[in-house]
C-alpha cells in the first residue's frame, strides 16, 4: 500500500471530485509536447526497429482480438511529462487504445528498473486516494477496495500493473494539470513497460486523459521509422486545415459499445493499382456482439485486415507487381516481400496504388507508408497481415499525415504533412 501523503484529501472530498468533471480550460488554445519513437535510442538499423514494432503489433493484435478484460499494452510513442508538487519528470508510453494513466510509486513490492526517479506519494502536497465508491474506480475493470480504490490492469503480454488509483497534478508541455485520476503502481512487470516509466491514455473511456479533460479534440503528426525528427501530439485544438495545400479528407468515427474505449471507423473497399478489390463492405462491419470492425490505432505498427480482405489485398500486389522477385529472406515475417533493386525505395520503383475507401474518404497512400524496407537483406514488405475478428489501421500508413480526432463531431480527418 502506497505511504500516506502530505495532504490527505478525505475520501468524501475525492469522492466530490471525481464526480466534477476536470476543467478543459488549462488545454485552452492546445498543448503540443514532442513524441519520441520507443526504439529511437536503440542504436539498431532501421530494419531493426521496424522487425521490433512489428512483433510488439502482434502481442498488441491479440488483446483486440480475445476480448479479455485486456489492456494492449506494446504501444510505440513515448512523451516527456510530469507529475506531482514539486513536479518529477518521468516518460509515458501514449496509447490510443487504451485509458489509464499510471506510473510506478513508491513504496515498490515489484517495480521494473526505470532511469528516472520512481514517484514517492509522500512527497507530493497534491496526491491523493481515490475511493472505491467513485465512478473513476468503477470504471476499472478489475479493482479491490480497502478503504481506498485498488486497481489492477492486465495487458496482452502478461505485462501488468497494480496498485492504489488516486489524483494528482500533472504536468503536460508547460501546462500544470491538478487532480487527474491515475494508478500509482506499486507492483509493475513486464516487457511492455521497458522503454518508459508508464502510460498515458488517450481512449473514449472515462479514465483517459481525454475524458477526465473533457477535450473533444486532439491530433498527432508521425515521422517515419528511423527519422531523427520527433513526432508531435497536439491535445485540446487541431491544427488548421486551411492552412495545408493537401486536401483534407474526413470520416465518422464510429462508437461500439462493446469497446467503447476504441476509435473505430468505417471500411468499405480497398482499390490496389486499378482495380477495386471484390471485398464486400460487411467484412468491416461490426457485428452485433461487438467484434468486427476496423480501428485507428496509434500503437499498432501494421495494418491488420480480416483474413479474406487481407489475402485479396495481398493477391493483387502479387499479380500486378511483375518485374520483380519476391523473397522469403526478410526479418519483418511478414507474408509478402520482393528483392529490393539497387538504388531504390518504395517511392521511385512503379508499385500499385493502394487507396483505402473509407465512409465519404478516399485515402491514397505514398507507397513509402504501405511497404516498408528491409535495408539488413535488401528487401520490401507490405507492411500489412491478417487478424481474425478485428481490423486495425497502424501507425506505418499514418506516417507523415495529419490525424485529426474531432470527437464533438465524431469525424477523424486527414492530409499529408511533413511531420517533425
Amino acid at each position: 500500500m502506497a505511504m500516506e501523503p502530505l495532504l490527505k484529501l478525505s475520501s468524501l472530498t475525492v469522492l466530490l471530485l471525481s464526480l466534477i468533471p476536470l476543467s478543459s480550460g488549462a488545454f485552452a488554445g492546445g498543448v503540443r509536447v514532442e513524441l519520441t519513437h520507443v526504439h529511437a535510442n536503440a542504436g539498431d538499423t532501421e530494419a531493426k526497429l521496424i522487425q521490433r514494432a512489428i512483433a510488439s503489433s502482434r502481442h498488441r493484435l491479440s488483446t483486440f482480438v480475445d476480448r479479455a478484460p485486456l489492456h494492449a499494452g506494446k504501444t510505440e510513442y513515448v512523451v516527456d511529462i510530469a507529475i506531482g508538487t514539486p513536479a518529477l519528470a518521468f516518460s509515458a508510453l501514449v496509447d490510443t487504445g487504451s485509458d489509464l494513466i499510471w506510473t510506478q510509486c513508491k513504496p515498490c513490492s515489484n517495480c521494473y528498473w526505470q532511469s528516472s526517479p520512481v514517484f514517492d506519494p509522500s512527497k507530493s502536497s497534491t496526491f491523493g486516494k481515490i475511493a472505491c465508491s467513485s465512478p473513476l474506480c468503477k470504471a476499472l475493470d478489475q479493482h479491490s477496495c480497502n478503504a481506498s480504490c485498488h486497481y489492477s490492469y492486465m495487458y496482452s503480454d502478461h505485462s501488468y500493473t497494480e496498485g492504489v488509483l488516486a489524483t494528482e497534478t500533472f504536468t503536460i508541455g508547460s501546462t500544470s494539470v491538478p487532480g487527474l485520476a491515475f494508478g500509482c503502481g506499486n507492483s509493475n512487470a513486464g516487457v511492455a513497460f521497458s522503454e518508459a516509466d508508464g502510460f498515458v491514455g488517450l481512449g473514449r473511456g472515462k479514465l483517459s486523459l481525454i475524458s477526465q479533460m473533457g477535450l473533444t479534440e486532439f491530433s498527432y503528426c508521425l515521422t517515419p521509422f528511423g527519422s531523427p525528427k520527433k513526432s508531435s501530439l497536439l491535445i485540446g485544438s487541431l491544427p488548421n486545415p486551411n492552412a495545408t495545400a493537401h486536401p483534407v479528407i474526413s470520416t465518422p468515427i464510429v462508437r461500439n459499445k462493446s469497446w467503447p474505449s476504441f476509435y473505430y471507423i468505417t471500411l468499405n473497399g480497398i482499390t490496389v493499382g486499378g482495380t477495386v478489390l471484390d471485398i464486400p463492405s460487411s467484412t468491416f462491419a461490426i457485428n452485433r456482439d461487438g467484434s468486427g470492425g476496423m480501428i485507428i490505432d496509434s500503437g499498432t505498427s501494421i495494418t491488420y485486415l480480416e483474413y479474406s480482405a487481407y489475402d485479396k489485398v495481398a493477391d493483387a500486389f502479387m499479380a500486378q507487381i511483375k518485374n520483380m522477385n519476391t523473397t522469403d529472406q526478410s526479418l519483418f515475417d511478414l507474408d509478402l516481400c520482393y528483392e529490393l533493386p539497387p538504388k531504390s525505395n518504395p517511392d521511385t520503383l512503379n508499385l500499385p496504388k493502394l487507396i483505402f475507401h473509407f465512409q465519404g474518404a478516399d485515402l491514397e497512400l505514398p507507397p513509402g507508408n504501405y511497404f516498408g524496407v528491409d535495408s539488413d537483406t535488401n528487401s520490401i514488405c507490405l507492411m500489412m497481415a491478417e487478424s481474425h475478428g478485428l481490423s486495425v489501421f497502424g501507425n506505418f500508413q499514418q506516417q507523415n499525415m495529419q490525424v485529426m480526432y474531432d470527437l464533438g463531431n465524431d469525424v477523424l480527418s486527414f492530409y499529408s504533412a511533413e511531420c517533425g
